[in-house]
């Protein structure tokens, strides 16, 4: 409620009409004076820049105070007007004006009788910032409500899957070493009562196992994670595989901690004698072999290969990226891994392999794709072409196109014989790089080291092309 000057005959007894109206036009952003039948007589702004935002506000002064508001807040101005010697209603009603252009404007009002003249005045506060800063806080409230519906949907199905795994899992704190949720497969490990939440994670295993398991937690706290680990579980002789990882929530590490029935020696055997003689003669052919994920990092390779890149064990290319020995880096397993993913297979794929002294050779990729999990990987063959040479006595045969060039010594300047030559080696290197890719214009361009609108324009240049059409008809 609003709290009023004490001496107000004391202070303003001397104030003109004038003065007055500069104080009202001041105290607020729209000023409205009526009679008493509710017609506007005058009106202020404390600027002019907020009058002209007002629409039609020129033609206020002879209209009825409610036919300038827009329609629902009408009533208000009505039920304002008819209490306006009650104190209850002083305190202010939102209404709304038309704008020029834009939202509506709106405006709290609190009225004031003027004496006994019958005359009122309406003091207007533009509420736009204050409007704009509720809508804010609306979109921020807003927008918390859809994360914490997505955070519990989320928990949701974790919750789900948590309680649908057929195996024991164990969430552990791993700061602790405490069990701190266990899943309904999990429960059964802590005895008949089930109590599994809050036991110490060296009370589930037995002694002899006790430094396998202080092995695991350490992988886990270097690594983030530490993979089939054999564990003797207390109250019984039941051994049990544990794979474990480590996550964040908050500032608190827990420990996923997932327990499998070891495998039995004939139980994962999933290859024929003949599959396992053939993976015996990949292991020890004179030919590189390196097995892949999809995105090229290493995840086998037999001897050769670590003979060619001088690798002293199979450990040191675990892990890394194939394209690291590769003569051009970013290209060649870009391409290969492209033609892979598009043809499942690629054969003959010149390039030059870098051992770890930086010695490079020549040789001849040829690639397949399978299947493995449900994820696919990649085996390449690399045969070293360094040695090779041509029959003795048999002279280096030139293209065509060279012999032609050959054939114009003499005959025209050596600047025409050089801008000749460069282009059939640029045409020569368009076809190449063409066949090397399998006629992939986007992987070509690549190789190249040009953009696919200058590869085009090139081949468009040496009919390549039209030549690709004429064949098509």
């Amino acid at each position: 409620m609003m709290m009023a000057f004490k001496s107000p005959a004391r202070w303003f007894s001397g104030m003109d009409a004038d003065a007055a109206a500069l104080l009202i036009a001041a105290a607020a952003d729209v000023a409205v004076i009526m009679d008493e039948d509710g017609i506007i007589r005058d009106r202020a702004f404390q600027s002019e820049a907020l009058a002209l935002e007002f629409a039609a506000q020129e033609q206020w002064v002879g209209m009825p105070w409610r036919d300038s508001v827009t329609v629902e807040s009408r009533n208000k101005i009505d039920e304002m007007l008819q209490g306006v010697h009650e104190k209850s209603l002083r305190n202010g009603r939102q209404v709304n004006y038309p704008a020029v252009r834009g939202n509506d404007i709106p405006v709290l009002f609190s009225v004031l009788p003027v004496g006994q003249t019958g005359r009122v005045i309406a003091f207007g506060r533009d509420l736009r910032a204050f409007a704009t800063l509720q809508q804010r806080v609306v979109d921020v409230q807003q927008s918390f409500e859809r994360d914490y519906a997505r955070m519990r949907h989320i928990e949701t199905r974790y919750r789900i899957l948590f309680q649908m795994t057929p195996e024991p899992v164990l969430i552990v704190d791993l700061a602790k070493l405490k069990i701190v949720e266990a899943n309904p497969a999990a429960r059964h490990l802590g005895g008949p009562k089930g109590k599994v939440i809050g036991l110490a994670l060296n009370q589930m295993v037995e002694a002899d196992s006790h430094a396998a398991l202080e092995a695991m937690l350490a992988s886990v706290r270097a690594l983030g994670r530490a993979d089939d680990v054999l564990l003797h579980l207390a109250g019984g002789a039941v051994r049990m595989q544990a794979t474990a990882f480590m996550f964040r929530q908050g500032n608190t590490k827990l420990l996923l901690l997932r327990l499998m029935s070891p495998a039995t020696p004939d139980s994962g055997r999933l290859l024929t004698d003949g599959n396992e003689k053939m993976l015996k003669l990949v292991a020890r052919v004179p030919d590189g072999f390196v097995v892949t994920g999809q995105d090229g990092t290493i995840v086998a390779a037999n001897e050769a290969f670590l003979e060619m890149a001088q690798l002293r064990s199979e450990a040191q290319a675990e892990g890394e990226p194939l394209d690291r020995w590769l003569g051009r880096p970013g290209v060649d397993l870009g391409v290969l891994l492209g033609n892979l993913r598009q043809h499942g297979s690629v054969r003959l794929f010149s390039t030059s392999l870098r051992d770890e002294f930086g010695v490079e050779s020549e040789v001849e990729i040829s690639a397949g794709a399978v299947i493995n999990g449900g994820e696919p990987c990649y085996g390449f063959a690399i045969r070293s072409v360094s040695a090779r040479v041509s029959p003795q006595g048999k002279q280096r045969t030139f293209p065509k196109s060279l012999e032609q060039i050959i054939e114009l010594i003499g005959r025209v300047s050596l600047k025409d014989l050089v801008r000749e030559a460069t282009d059939v080696i640029e045409r020569l290197s368009i076809e190449a790089a063409l066949t090397m890719t399998g006629d992939n214009r986007a992987s070509a361009a690549e190789v190249l080291g040009v953009s696919r609108q200058s590869l085009y324009v090139k081949m468009r240049r040496h009919g390549l092309l039209e030549a690709e059409v004429m064949g098509v008809e």
